[in-house]
């Protein structure tokens, strides 16, 4: 049987999950795709008409209302639909509120990033332990399948070092995870998605696992240099991110996990005013005629909206992840990566290519979990799953894998995807 999907969030992520889940539906009944705003899924639904995919009859896709952080309003919209899949690409404040609609209907869940509490900015780790994995025991006790963080980074890395550690290595030391934009979109200033998380998170200390210890510095305070494919030397900086908790949980006997992300003089510069001018503050202040109001999404409201971007966007992305240890008593290092245009990606379905790496895995994820191979009736992080199904299928949905064995590089076609 076909399966019906849910779609929280309209955004620029939304957007691309949207006309993917179009683009392939001849594995889904229905798409429904709601948020708060009835007019912004419209929207994302005329652009998905205007394409004109090839459409099997009986597929439909509509949108709906919804207050994400209400659960029972998110069940109830579950029970309207039929959904069975729900996707939530909405704000990460929302996750654990749809995971219990979740709960209370039976649907899959699938989301993108670790929860967020609104209240609390630089949480302490464990992320994923202080959230979502609290109701593991819950899902597998109901049978209903919950795959956490299929974005890219989180998601598709983690894909990486499953496949790096299923055939590539025999033991993993440690894993680097690199994102870099090389790309340009014509603006002073923006994020490439939600400012109110994407500020947040880059300003968060930097959690690591080094040399088998959990660590934490100060953000943007160490930097490395790496010279990815295509896109040249790039400097990186630490960051926190979800994945380096759970990937040093699953990935058995690794020492080091951490992630990097490159930034720009100007970027950064343009960060420490907002920092130090108190524009990244999370609570309320009181302006002088008496309004009360959050300072980080007042500088929300004055940023683009990162859908506005994709039209402008030239270059590419590189996200991948460098991998270290040993295969056969000999010492081995593997860069597996992925390049995306942000031209190609308008071109396919009129987003920029920072909202297509986050949207195109959950719907990949989606179309597993709805043909059987990732419906595991339990709780799971990416790392956790088979990797090659899903590798196959990113390459199909426009996210090709390519592997750097020291000075060699290798694209793969999705059917010579297979052990090294």
């Amino acid at each position: 049987m076909k399966k019906n999907v849910l779609i929280i969030g309209a955004g620029a992520v939304g957007a691309v999950v949207a006309h993917k889940c179009a683009q392939n539906n001849q594995v889904f009944g229905s798409i429904c795709l709601s948020s708060r705003s009835f007019e912004n899924c419209q929207t994302v639904i005329r652009s998905i008409e205007a394409r004109n995919y090839r459409r099997e009859e009986s597929f439909q896709i509509f949108a709906r209302t919804v207050d994400a952080s209400d659960s029972a309003q998110v069940a109830s919209l579950i029970r309207e639909t039929g959904s069975h899949i729900v996707i939530n690409v909405c704000t990460a404040f929302v996750n654990m509120s749809v995971m219990d609609a979740c709960l209370e209907t039976g649907a899959a869940y699938i989301d993108t990033a670790v929860h967020e509490d609104s209240a609390v900015m630089n949480a302490p780790y464990p992320w994923y332990a202080n959230f979502e994995w609290k109701k593991r025991e819950q899902f597998a006790q109901k049978g209903v399948t919950a795959i956490l963080g299929v974005g890219f980074d989180p998601g598709v890395v983690n894909a990486y070092c499953a496949y790096a550690a299923r055939y590539e290595f025999d033991s993993i030391t440690s894993i680097d995870i690199m994102d870099v934009n090389d790309g340009n979109h014509g603006r002073f200033f923006s994020t490439n998605f939600d400012p109110e998380i994407n500020l947040r998170e880059i300003i968060e200390d930097a959690g690591c696992l080094e040399d088998g210890e959990w660590r934490t510095f100060p953000h943007h305070s160490r930097t490395t240099d790496y010279d990815f494919p295509e896109v040249g030397e790039k400097k990186l900086y630490l960051m926190g991110h979800d994945e380096v908790h759970s990937l040093s949980k699953h990935i058995q006997g690794v020492e080091t996990v951490r992630f990097w992300m490159g930034f720009d003089d100007h970027y950064l510069r343009c960060l420490e005013v907002f920092e130090k001018t108190g524009l990244l503050n999370h609570e309320k202040v009181t302006t002088s005629c008496g309004q009360s109001v959050v300072p980080l999404r007042v500088l929300k409201a004055c940023l683009p909206n990162p859908a506005s971007l994709a039209p402008d966007y030239t270059g590419k992305t590189c996200i991948g992840t460098l991998i270290k240890g040993h295969s056969k008593g000999e010492c081995k290092e593997i860069f597996i990566y992925n390049i995306c245009s942000h031209e190609e990606t308008f071109a396919d379905v009129g987003s920029q290519a920072i909202a297509f790496t986050a949207g195109v895995p959950p719907v990949a994820a989606a179309m597993l979990l709805a043909q059987g191979d990732w419906d595991v009736k339990g709780m799971a992080n990416v790392e956790e799953l088979p990797p090659l199904p899903f590798l196959k299928l990113l390459s199909h949905l426009g996210l090709p894998m390519a592997i750097r064995k020291g000075t060699e590089a290798d694209a793969p076609e999705p059917d010579e995807l297979i052990c090294a």
